[in-house]
This record gives structure tokens, sequence and C-alpha cells, in this order.
């Protein structure tokens, strides 16, 4: 089924957005309806193209009375939030995760005009533990299961997806388990980190991180809005780094800290640092996480067009950051050092 009006839920977002104003491109669908609870920002609205906002909170059941009036066939749901800050709290950001979830799919369940449904979750259901294998497939569950947060909350709205899925078997649902996002444009806890001058780390911990371009998010996005792809996919880039490997190419200066010190790390880094930083990143930071992705490519037909490494180095180039400290100084340091050493040994 070629879709005809399209509804993307989450539009006054960077990625969302984007989305819509691609998707606005699409000769064959005739209207795209933009939906979030806050208006896009001035420069997003200017380039939503011919994207139809609407004002309204998925939490709210009218949110199904704009569903069936415009005869919405496909529903793309990027309405997840996973940061309590920009949420208004962790409460509300609870609230709109799942409570709003769960009204979406009651209005699509009752519209009969809804033939496919694309859901934008994350990788971290999976969690973050030092038993966690190398790799996580789909079929995987967690080794230690996510109790709180933004993990939490992605578990329990896909476990209300898979009630959905029972309820409307003729409806195509597109599972989507992003790893976190990156790139010139994304605002993130993870960019915001890499951007500190001084980045804090748990000594004695070294993750390795997958990371997706925000180029191939939106193509993974809308290939799921256009084609019939019916599962639940790992979405991330090939190949991983270490946490040690994206500090020093991103010109930072790390800092590994004792262990005992993370509710003093975790503190400054919410408050002076300015990130919204929670333990389940901390975790996350420590242990790391990495999928696979043989199904994104074998059933789901896409092959990121960026490694991890070239996603992170994109990342740096747009961000525009610079090396905390002078490359040519460290390296005449290090050479003074290293003379000094050979001559010591002389001795």
């Amino acid at each position: 089924m070629t879709p005809k009006v399209v509804l993307v839920a989450g539009v006054s977002r960077y990625l969302g957005a984007r989305l819509a104003r691609t998707l606005c491109d699409v000769p064959s669908i005739e209207r795209v309806i933009g939906v979030d609870a806050l208006p896009p920002s001035r420069e997003l609205r200017a380039n939503l193209g011919r994207t139809e906002f609407v004002r309204a909170d998925i939490r709210n059941p009218l949110i199904g009375k704009v569903i069936t009036t415009a005869g919405v066939d496909t529903v793309v749901h990027m309405n997840i939030r996973a940061a309590p800050h920009d949420s208004g709290g962790r409460s509300s950001m609870k609230e709109m995760n799942v409570i709003g979830t769960m009204q979406l799919l009651a209005a699509c369940q009752k519209a009969e005009t809804v033939r496919r449904l694309v859901v934008k979750s994350t990788t971290a259901v999976y969690g973050s533990s030092p038993r966690d294998p190398a790799m996580f497939t789909e079929t995987m569950e967690p080794r230690s299961q996510p109790s709180s947060g933004y993990a939490k909350d992605a578990m329990e709205i896909e476990g209300y997806i898979r009630g959905f899925a029972r309820r409307r078997p003729d409806v195509t649902l597109s599972v989507l388990r992003f790893t976190n996002f990156i790139g010139p444009h994304v605002a993130s806890v993870l960019t915001e980190y890499f951007a500190m001058p001084v980045v804090p780390t748990v000594l004695g911990f070294d993750p390795r991180l997958q990371v997706l371009h925000e180029d191939d998010a939106l193509e993974v996005l809308l290939r799921a809005t256009l084609h019939e792809l019916p599962g639940v996919f790992n979405v991330g880039a090939d190949g991983v780094m270490l946490l040690s490997q994206a500090i020093r190419r991103a010109g930072r200066v790390g800092l590994p800290l004792p262990g005992f010190t993370a509710g003093i790390v975790d503190w400054a880094l919410g408050h002076a640092g300015g990130l919204d930083y929670t333990t389940e990143q901390r975790r996350f930071l420590n242990h790391g996480r990495v999928v696979d992705t043989t199904r994104l490519k074998a059933d789901f037909g896409y092959r990121p067009r960026y490694t991890t490494l070239e996603a992170f180095d994109d990342f740096v180039r747009g961000r525009n950051l610079r090396p905390v400290i002078d490359p040519a100084r460290l390296a005449s340091v290090q050479a003074h050092v290293l003379r000094l050493t050979r001559r010591l040994g002389r001795v």
C-alpha cells in the first residue's frame, strides 16, 4: 500500500520536522500532517514545506479525531522523549511517553483507515550492564531490566505496541530500535557530553559505543514510512568506538574519576554542566551497548552510509569542535618527555 495521508507525531523536533519535510517531496503522498503539543520553532516551521501542523497533545483522546477526520493511513510515532528536563520533569516525560503512546494506539486501533504504523523506539530497551553480550539481536532480552527512565518507558511502550499488533493484525507495524543519534544538527545528552572541554569518565571503564548518523536515521524512517516492512529492527551504524577513542577524536580531555564519586559527577553534570544527565546515562557510559544490524540489512534492506567513526567525525566537524590542547604543543611535550627518558636511561 502506498501511503496517501501521513501523520507524523513529534514534528516540533529536528528529526520529526525533517521527516515531514522529506515526505512532502514524495509525489504520491497527498497530505502530511505534523502533530505536537508545542509548535515548532520558527526555523523548523519555515522548513516544513506543505506539512499541515496541528497543535495537539497525543495524551488527549482528541488525537483520534485528527486521525479519523483526515483519513490518515500511515502514522509515524516519534513523540517519545528521552530527556526529563526537556519534557518538564520525569513525571511529565513518563506521562507523555507511556500515556501518550497508549492514547495514540487507541486512536489508531479505532481508525479503520490506518494501515501502517512506524514507531521510533530505542536500543535502550536492552539496558546496559557488565553481563551484556557482545551484540544484542532483536530476539534477546536485557541482562539487567531497566528500572527507570527512558529505557523503562521504551519497554512499556513496546509492550503496548505488541498488544496493538494482536488487536489490529491488518496494520503493518515497524518498530525501529535506534542507537544514539549523532551528527552536525543533533542536540542530545551524548553530543553535549562530548562537547565539554573536560569529559568526566569512570575509572576502569572504557565501553564500546555504537551510534547512527542523523542522515541514516532519516533514510530508515522514510523507508519504513513508504514501504511495508513489518518487524522489529535494530538500527545502528557499522563498527564501534571506545569511549576514550571518541573523547580523543573530539579533541577533548578525558578525566577518569573513581567510581565512588559517581553521584557527585551526576550532580555536577546535571547542574553545573547543564546536561540532562541521569543514572541511566551513566550506566550506558560505563558499560556501553552494541547491537546486531543483520536484520536491518537483510530484511529491511538498508545499510547505513556512515560507520560509527564516520558519523562521529561528522559531528565533530559540524560542531566545529577544536582540540582543547593544541596537538602541536602536545606532540612537542611528548617528544621532550621521550628525550628526557632516553637521557635518564643512559645515566
